[in-house]
């Protein structure tokens, strides 16, 4: 399964660099792939974090796009990078904004 999420690097602290891109799910639903990089769920065990990297073993806030864009944990005006190519069905399936569609970074 593919879904368009919310994804925050934890590894410096409770805010982090965020995107919003497509990941798939494996069958179990206990990893995330995401262009090269396969998250694991922490099962309830991180602070302010719900998945780590494999690889890297920093943790990931993964979390499903809310369509009024306050994805942020604390809704700080950090910029979010949208990647290009879900862009458009970001702007007009999730956030009911097709005027957007082209804008590539969300600066809340």
């Amino acid at each position: 399964m593919e879904r368009i999420m919310y994804i925050e690097n934890k590894s410096e602290g409770l805010v982090g660099k965020a995107r919003i891109g497509l990941v798939k799910f494996s069958k179990s639903r206990k990893s995330i792939h995401y262009k090269g990089q396969t998250f694991h769920t922490l099962k309830g065990a991180g602070h302010k974090s719900n998945y780590y990297d494999n690889e890297t073993e920093e943790e990931y806030w993964i979390s499903g796009c809310k369509k009024d864009g306050t994805d942020r944990l604390y809704g700080e005006r950090l910029p979010i990078h949208i990647d290009p190519d879900i862009q458009e069905e970001y702007w007009v399936e999730i956030r009911n904004q097709p005027e957007k569609v082209g804008t590539l970074v969300i600066n809340r």
